[in-house]
This record gives structure tokens, C-alpha cells and sequence, in this order.
């Protein structure tokens, strides 16, 4: 159950600012979270059902994509649906392949040669459950499979949406996932401590760079790395469901500022945050030496831009009504996670 979803008032420590007046304080975003997660997961473990448990690569998968997590990109996207007035089911193949998507980038962000971590969603990660080369494969088929599910979801969703949609879903979502978005952000990432090496060197009186390029470069790699997929979520969603250009104009907007505001919390919480909680160890960004927003900004400058990109965020889905209230409180909910 999603039951640790912190009250709006809960945060005074952070300095946060309390809820935006254009949400609806009375909204049930955990009972929301927990009902499509529910929906989420019951077709998540029917295409894995579909694979041979007898073999150690569909147990590798499955002991990843089923670990439980927030599933918050997918949930975007049934939210999204909805928000423009479609059924959130149609949004369903475009959410689970995004889930399996993302699950791959967690499996090959914890191997030895990326971050190198030993827990993920609070048990081993695949690497330290089976072996190196499964995890690999384990992401491998994930990743494929998840776009071979969008080209022929029939046997297991329905309804879904039409052709035609489902190949422009195919191109948003390979594009948001490939070497334009998450995989070159995270390349980005990976290269980050020789730049911050290379500042160092070039600034030794400061021991930084001017602030304006490390806040771009900082900027454009999470954008890339965390961004896109959650962009494309919303994105995914809303397209699945028939929207509007001047609504996808809107909710383009909010996804941008949620996106970057989920790494900004992102990077607080591996500061200060429990590892008990999140499932996985905190500090190790700093031990990496890698470029955050807390180790440029410092915590309370890095709380007022996270608090700063959420009012936009909402802002952008004043039109939508009531319709929006999910995408909301879930943005409201990035701001205030803790894990």
C-alpha cells in the first residue's frame, strides 16, 4: 500500500510553501495511487505470465518489474488520459510498456559499472539476486519487450487504442527512452564526475565553474535523463486518449516542470533522506562525486526551485478543472515524497 504519502501540511522543515489554492485538498491521492497502481500491476503480471517462469531470464524480469515501486510514470499516464476526458484504459498498453521500460533503466543503473548499488525497491537488485550478465539480459528484454507489447497489445488489453495511435505511441516513447532522452542523459551522468574534475581544474581559485554553466549542463542532463520518460508518460497518455494540441500544448508544460522537479527532489533526498524508507542507500551521489542540484544550489535553494517548478506545473492545468486533480496532487506529492 501506498501509505506513506505525506500530508500537505506535514513538511515545515523544508521551508515548502503550503498547497496551491487550485487544488482540491480533499482529493484521496493515496486511494488513487493505490487503485491504478492495483489496475497497473494485475496486466503487468499477465505479460509476464505470458513468459516461461522455468527460465532464469523471465524470473530475472519479473523479480524486477514486480518489486513494487511507485509506479508513478504509468499512473501519469492513466492520469493524463483522464485529464483530457478519455478513458484512462486506453492509456494502459502506453503505461505498462513505460513501466518496463523504466524498470530495464533501474536493472542497468545499479550495475557495477553505472552506480554500482545493492538495494532497489528495498530488496537486492537483479545483479546481486541472480548475476551480472542476467541483469544485463534481464534489461535487455524488458526494454524489447515492452515495445513488442505496444505493437500488438490485443490479447491483453482492450480497449486499446487504435493503429495508428499506437505507432505514434511507439515513436514518442522510443524517442523519450533512446539516444535523445534517458540513455543519453544517463551518459551524461555517468561523465559527470570527470566535468566536475575538469571545473576544478579550470577554476582553482574557486574550485567551481560560474554557476550559469553548471546549472545548464545540470539542467539539460536531467531533462534527458529523468525528464523525458516522465514527459513522455503524460504525453503517452494524453495521446492514447485522443487529446487536444492546445492540451498537449498544456501538459507538455506540466511534465517539463515535474520532470525536473523529480530529480531535484531526487537529489535532496539522497542527501537526507532514510534508506529504510526509500529502499535504497543514500549519500551515494556525493561519494560518486556527481553534479546535483544540492551540491551546486545548496538544500534550501534546491527546495525553492522543486516548490517553484510545481506551481508551474500546476498552473499549467488550470483549464482542465477538476479533471486535473490527480496530476495535481501528484505533483504536490513529488514535492513532498520521501522516497
Amino acid at each position: 500500500m501506498m501509505t506513506d504519502i505525506p500530508r500537505p501540511d506535514t513538511d515545515k522543515a523544508s521551508g515548502i510553501s503550503e498547497p496551491d489554492s487550485r487544488l482540491d485538498t480533499s482529493f484521496d491521492l493515496s486511494g488513487y495511487l493505490e487503485a491504478k497502481r492495483e489496475i497497473l500491476e494485475s496486466h503487468l503480471r499477465k505479460i509476464i505470465g505470458r513468459l516461461d517462469s522455468t527460465r532464469e531470464l523471465a524470473r530475472a524480469m519479473e523479480y524486477s518489474l514486480m518489486a513494487g515501486g511507485k509506479r508513478l510514470r504509468p499512473i501519469l499516464a492513466m492520469a493524463s488520459a483522464e485529464a483530457v476526458g478519455g478513458d484512462f484504459r486506453l492509456a494502459l498498453p502506453a503505461a505498462c510498456a513505460i513501466e518496463m521500460i523504466h524498470t530495464y533503466s533501474l536493472i542497468h543503473d545499479d550495475l557495477p559499472a553505472m552506480d554500482n548499488d545493492d538495494l532497489r525497491r528495498g530488496i537486492p537488485t537483479c545483479h546481486r539476486a541472480f548475476s551480472q550478465a542476467t541483469a544485463v539480459l534481464a534489461g535487455d528484454a524488458l526494454l524489447t519487450h515492452a515495445f513488442s507489447l505496444l505493437g500488438d497489445p490485443w490479447e491483453i488489453f482492450n480497449p486499446s487504442p487504435e493503429k495508428s495511435v499506437l505507432l505514434e505511441l511507439v515513436a514518442k516513447i522510443s524517442q523519450a527512452a533512446g539516444p535523445l532522452g534517458m540513455v543519453e542523459g544517463q551518459m551524461m551522468d555517468m561523465k559527470a564526475p570527470s566535468i566536475t574534475k575538469a571545473w576544478e581544474s579550470s577554476y582553482p581559485d574557486e574550485n567551481i565553474c560560474p554557476d550559469g554553466e553548471r546549472l545548464s549542463i545540470l539542467k539539460e542532463l536531467h531533462a534527458l535523463k529523468t525528464g523525458r520518460m516522465i514527459s513522455v508518460s503524460v504525453e503517452a497518455g494524453a495521446i492514447s486518449a485522443g487529446c487536444s494540441a492546445k492540451q498537449m500544448e498544456l501538459l507538455s508544460l506540466y511534465s517539463v516542470n515535474i520532470g525536473l522537479a523529480f530529480q531535484v527532489t531526487d537529489d535532496i533526498l539522497n542527501v537526507e533522506g532514510d534508506p529504510a524508507v526509500m529502499g535504497k542507500a543514500a549519500g551515494s551521489d556525493a561519494l560518486n562525486r556527481k553534479l546535483t542540484f544540492p551540491a551546486l544550489m545548496g538544500l534550501g535553494a534546491s527546495r525553492e526551485f522543486a516548490r517553484d517548478l510545481i506551481q508551474g506545473a500546476i498552473s499549467s492545468l488550470d483549464t482542465f478543472k477538476g479533471r486535473a486533480d490527480p496530476l495535481k496532487a501528484i505533483a504536490q506529492y513529488i514535492l513532498r515524497r520521501n522516497r
